[in-house]
């Protein structure tokens, strides 16, 4: 993971902004030790682990056995909240049987993901039964520049392919879900690259596309003029 850039916004104290940065080391990597939280934040370990240890006192993050850090039960709390009660809980609710037909189409695990600033974070899945696929994104933040899910959200038109960008040896199809001339998220298919071939990612594509359809319909969103 890349070093996170120092908040340039006076209006966050440093000492929140470092937390900040941490906690979402933390939770981007699912579990991350002291050495490479610190670095990936710039921060000295002595500091990293000062504000990971109030953090850990708040319950934002748990320490393991191992010395590790992952999503401690505050953050889970909030995320279950968020999902069942948040802005995005009727989007993630009318997503998910449609996540689990394009699974159901493709053989590929599906995710809904909406835009945060310049990243794209996924709300929702419908995981592949295949013994190698591709899982375990939800929560995650991704680029918006360079990435499949990035360009739908930006309202590039029509399923929107990339290889590599993220993960290697991984394809993405992603399409927007418009309202209007607004875009409320995007959905995507992902699966190894070995797999995702040409009629493979035609087969995404036009899963994407009912599947949009399906939502803009259930959502009562406008369709984007033609």
């Amino acid at each position: 993971m890349p070093k996170i850039p120092q908040p340039s916004d006076e209006a966050v104290p440093r000492s929140v902004g470092r937390a900040l940065d941490l906690l979402e080391i933390v939770i981007a990597e699912g579990e991350t030790n002291l050495t490479t939280a610190a670095v990936t934040a710039g921060l000295t370990p002595t500091t990293a682990l000062r504000h990971l240890r109030a953090l850990e006192t708040r319950g934002y993050v748990r320490r393991g056995t191992d010395g590790g850090y992952s999503a401690g039960p505050t953050v889970l709390r909030l995320a279950a909240t968020a999902r069942s009660e948040g802005p995005f809980a009727r989007l993630v609710r009318l997503a998910q049987p449609v996540l689990d037909e394009m699974t159901d189409r493709t053989g590929e695990s599906s995710y809904l993901a909406i835009c945060d600033g310049d990243r794209a974070v996924y709300l929702a899945t419908c995981e592949s039964t295949r013994s190698i696929r591709h899982v375990g994104w939800v929560g995650k933040a991704v680029p918006l520049v360079g990435t499949a899910v990035g360009e739908a959200l930006a309202g590039l038109p029509g399923a929107r392919t990339r290889s590599g960008a993220v993960e290697p040896d991984i394809t993405a199809v992603a399409r927007a879900i418009p309202d209007g001339e607004l875009i409320a998220g995007a959905v995507s298919i992902i699966g190894p690259a070995h797999r995702m071939d040409g009629a493979a990612v035609e087969s995404a594509a036009a899963a994407l596309q009912h599947g949009v359809d399906r939502l803009i319909d259930e959502l009562g969103f406008e369709r984007a003029a033609s």
